[in-house]
């Protein structure tokens, strides 16, 4: 079957021969038609560059600039956010300020510690949650004898939850101190020989437990467990609740 182009040349050179025009015309009208064509492609293809030089961010893909004088298609890719690789700046959790001697911090006043105990300058403050740290004059400011921590309105239920865990399992016993209820526990006994936390759980109120806690290393300065006990209730005892 012959082509559009041939058929063109055939009718171009009948009209040639009738009009005795030159014989290379239609030649020249088919080469002036496909250099028209291709202005067209340029002209396409520099537009498509155009708007890729002026586009401000992202990324652009020309989709397919067809061969037949159709209009480029362009998509936008998003430009991938940066990559952030300075690591983080350690901070240290909030704290409850300056307490003076810390014998009164949050909502609780301490009434008595054992000899020699100080403030270690250090406490955490998390909201519900706050606890304070005492050690002696010359101790690692990263170190503890005694701590006391304080949980408070929601998170008092923490407290429940170890107190069931530890009955569940037979571990401490149930204890009054003063008009106060309580729990005396060894927590965190180690495998390894680690002779754990004595701790003293005492509720101050509806809405207030303290959880008090000697280091092992604070209590093998006593003489017996029994003596370790005696202590923890003591300063239990001391404790008031200013809520």
């Amino acid at each position: 079957m012959p082509t559009l182009e041939d058929e063109i040349r055939r009718l171009m050179a009948d009209e040639t021969a009738r009009l005795h025009a030159a014989p290379d015309l239609a030649e020249r009208v088919m080469r002036s038609s496909r250099s028209k064509r291709r202005r067209v492609r340029v002209a396409a293809l520099a537009t498509s560059v155009a708007v890729i030089a002026a586009a401000p961010i992202g990324y652009l893909t020309v989709g397919s600039v067809a061969m037949t004088g159709q209009e480029p298609t362009i998509s936008v890719v998003p430009e991938p956010p940066p990559i952030d690789d300075t690591p983080p700046v350690p901070t240290e959790p909030p704290n409850l300020g300056d307490l003076g001697d810390g014998r009164e911090f949050g909502h609780v006043r301490v009434g008595y510690l054992p000899e020699r105990l100080q403030w270690s300058q250090r406490s955490v403050d998390n909201g519900d949650r706050y606890s304070i740290t005492y050690n002696y004059k010359g101790d690692d400011k990263g170190s503890y004898r005694v701590q006391i921590h304080m949980y408070e309105e929601e998170a008092v239920q923490e407290v429940d939850d170890q107190i069931q865990a530890y009955r569940g399992e037979e571990d401490g016993e149930g204890v009054t101190v003063g008009a106060r209820s309580g729990y005396l526990v060894v927590q965190n006994v180690g495998e390894d020989g680690m002779k754990g936390t004595p701790t003293l759980f005492l509720r101050m109120g509806d809405r207030q437990w303290a959880e008090i806690m000697f280091s092992p290393v604070y209590a093998e300065e006593f003489s017996s467990a029994e003596a370790v006990d005696a202590e923890l209730k003591r300063i239990g005892e001391g404790l008031t609740s200013t809520m």
